[in-house]
């Protein structure tokens, strides 16, 4: 056991997963104080001594997002400033994720530069779940824990879909083709893809189905729904394809601009997310919309961080 102790702080971004975190290592939030002054630049101050501790901070890159990415930052650097013996940031959903390449001219690769900033700032270490791409884990000099929603996931499935082993795996584009199938490797049930092709950002054209869906309950398994026109013609392509039901179970429920009228108006019947983002305003406009708690995931992560521990652990292991 290390002879340090683990203080676990938050900013304004996701505060109920972190105290559902702090309350699964069994102790309370480090006190913080993140406001803001009245010419809009954010404050931090640090409730209670940091020095030689080893230090977590849990802040998802959701909801105002360039406003809780500053939160973190500081908080680190105040932290770090403290005296803190090692830095860690927590963040469920990693900002910028999805800017981790030059795709076209002058395209800034801002994930990298989000990277810099956190190493910059103090970071000794990141937790992440989930990287929209996991090369970005080679942009930080720091190491970097990109843990998986799969096994809650995989749990669900088995526990709330209903005749689950008539179902099939699908993934809505190529991109996700190495998670759909470990998926459907574990559960040990067939594979199919949906080929899309986009106009432009956010904004799909048309889609092929490859693979045999008949009859079968299609499970779309995605890193990421973000207005969720992606899920709601994948749905829809599926049930044409002969589909019985649709159910969609995605690591990161962003869920912004029409999203939850798409859900509502689509022929999926649950949409699946986890909660690295917080989602009770939108649970109540929609019924379809069901939470995994990944809280137990990073609780673990945290804990065996602290004592030294393989996290690998978590990558193969359902948690309870």
């Amino acid at each position: 056991m290390a002879d340090n102790s683990i203080k676990i702080f938050t900013g304004n971004s996701h505060p109920e997963l972190a105290k559902l975190v702090a309350n699964r290592i069994g102790i309370d939030l480090a006190k913080v104080v993140v406001a803001k002054y009245s010419n809009q630049e954010t404050s931090v101050t640090i409730g209670e001594s940091v020095r030689d501790e080893d230090v977590f901070i849990i802040q998802s890159g959701c909801g105002e997002i360039n406003d809780n990415l500053m939160e973190l930052l500081i908080m680190i650097n105040a932290c770090k400033t403290a005296s803190a013996r090692r830095i860690t940031a927590v963040i469920p959903c990693f900002p910028y994720a999805r800017q981790d390449k030059k795709d076209k001219s002058r395209a800034p690769i801002t994930a990298k530069l989000t990277a810099n900033m956190l190493t910059v700032a103090g970071a000794d270490h990141v937790i992440t779940m989930d990287l929209h791409a996991s090369q970005i884990q080679g942009f930080f000099n720091i190491p970097v824990d990109n843990l998986y929603c799969e096994p809650p996931m995989i749990k669900y499935i088995c526990t709330k879909i209903d005749n689950w082993k008539n179902a099939i795996i699908v993934s809505p584009d190529a991109g996700g083709a190495k998670r759909a199938t470990s998926i459907a490797d574990r559960l040990n049930l067939d594979f199919a893809l949906i080929h899309k092709e986009r106009k432009k950002a956010n904004e799909v054209s048309r889609m092929v189905l490859v693979g045999d869906v008949r009859d079968k309950i299609a499970i779309l398994v995605d890193d990421m729904a973000d207005t969720c026109g992606t899920l709601g013609l994948a749905a829809k392509t599926l049930v044409e394809n002969g589909a019985e039901k649709v159910y969609a179970i995605v690591a990161h429920g962003i869920l912004s601009g029409k999203a939850i009228k798409v859900i509502n108006e689509s022929v999926i019947e649950k949409l699946v997310v986890t909660n690295t983002i917080p989602h009770e305003d939108k649970m109540a406009i929609c019924p379809k919309l069901d939470i995994i708690d990944i809280s137990p995931t990073l609780a673990e992560a945290i804990r065996r961080t602290h004592n030294g521990e393989s996290v690998s652990y978590l990558f193969s292991h359902v948690p309870e």
